[in-house]
């Protein structure tokens, strides 16, 4: 069992809260998508409604582990008060005297934003003086941040040798959702892998043959898969190096008794490109000169007869290069399909993510993972550092 905000009262408590608030910013350092922001609220406003002190801390971007205004955490202070319906303070570092002063000086119910964690080197080093000096800021410590939990990072992991660590709602469903997929799916279960890599999946794969009924691949990993089976692929993605991996993941599967269910129909053409002519041939058709784009129709009907017997259903990359039409439709239609379900339907993986939200998709699905490496991490079957954390002994605190 682990440890969640649903454990422990906050009034009175300065309450150090780590956040994912890395959003996208335009050239005006405006927010293009507040979703991440959006995500953290149910959490952060069950802390103030039972007067909790909240000190909220997160990473913004990629600085070079100093001072850049570029990635100032200011620009998502307006934002955070918005959402809040309260004024946020703000502390100019995430440590050090003003952030010190400012957490101290905190009263029930009050919001305090620290600036950017990666200005400082030593938060990716997960450094045991930087950890303690986080950690001093507060009382308790409370992580939402699930898309930095595979990372031992001093605000993901290093604080929680010093504060006992709870989970918020965030985190909770989506350690919720994984693991109903990972531990104790309700069967039939069916995972859909998809992407452009074999390599960046392996350890997925040889993970979810052991938990699945059925696999189906799609993407562009589909034609490594294809070539290690003797077919030709033309121009098509594939891993030369992978062909191995490929045949011993098919024979595993077949020594399993699972359904492994790779693509009969392609869409293809010369270039990836939006107009150009395409052609939609059975996967023994492919030209010298062509790409594999797309997953074809009556492939989207085999996966959907097997989709349609599923109790659980975890879709991890899109079917084709969505991003460029007419090479969204298998994609689109993977989507639709599982919105029509009515199993338990989780989506993980950044492509896959993007792909049913760009489709108007995710509120359709039991649960969208807000983490991609993190989640791909867990789907592998490792403890995460970040999640680890809420079942430590809370006695063995300094």
């Amino acid at each position: 069992m682990y440890r969640t905000i649903k454990d422990i009262q906050f009034k009175g408590k300065k309450t150090l809260v780590r956040v994912d608030f890395n959003v996208p910013l335009d050239k005006e350092f405006n927010i293009t998508d507040d979703t991440r922001i959006t995500a953290a609220i149910p959490t952060l406003k069950h802390i103030l409604d039972q007067g909790g002190r909240l000190i909220v801390m997160s990473h913004l971007g990629r600085p070079k582990g100093g001072p850049d205004a570029k990635y100032s955490l200011k620009h998502v202070l307006k934002r955070l008060s918005e959402l809040l319906k309260k004024n946020v303070l703000f502390a100019n570092d995430c440590v050090g005297e003003e952030a010190s002063k400012m957490a101290k000086n905190l009263k029930d119910g009050e919001v305090l934003l620290l600036e950017n964690l990666r200005f400082h080197a030593e938060e990716e080093k997960n450094d045991a003086a930087f950890s303690k000096a986080l950690s001093s800021l507060g009382d308790i410590y409370v992580s939402d941040a699930f898309g930095t939990a595979h990372r031992a990072h001093a605000s993901t992991a290093g604080v929680a040798e010093y504060l006992p660590a709870y989970a918020g709602f965030l985190m909770e469903k989506e350690i919720t959702y994984l693991s109903k997929v990972t531990d104790s799916p309700e069967r039939p279960m069916v995972a859909i892998m998809g992407g452009a890599k074999v390599s960046d999946k392996i350890l997925v794969i040889e993970n979810l043959l052991k938990k699945v009924d059925s696999l189906l691949i799609g993407g562009g990993m589909a034609f490594t898969f294809l070539k290690a089976m003797g077919y030709e692929i033309g121009k098509s993605l594939c891993e030369k190096e992978q062909l191995d991996t490929a045949k011993k993941i098919m024979e595993a599967a077949k020594k399993a008794g699972k359904a492994l269910i790779l693509p009969i129909d392609v869409v293809t053409a010369k270039e990836i490109k939006a107009g150009v002519p395409v052609r939609t041939i059975h996967v023994k058709e492919i030209a010298a000169d062509e790409l594999g784009l797309d997953i074809g129709p009556k492939t989207v009907e085999l996966f959907k007869a097997e989709l349609l017997k599923a109790k659980t259903v975890l879709w991890n990359g899109p079917m084709g290069v969505f991003e460029t039409e007419p090479f969204d439709q298998g994609t689109r239609k993977v989507a639709e399909i599982l919105t029509s379900l009515k199993a338990v339907t989780v989506v993980g993986g950044g492509d896959s993510v993007a792909a049913i939200e760009q489709m108007g998709a995710a509120e359709k699905v039991s649960h969208v993972s807000t983490g991609g490496g993190a989640c791909l991490e867990y789907l592998e079957g490792k403890l995460l550092p970040g999640i680890e954390i809420f079942s430590r002994d809370i006695k063995n605190m300094v």
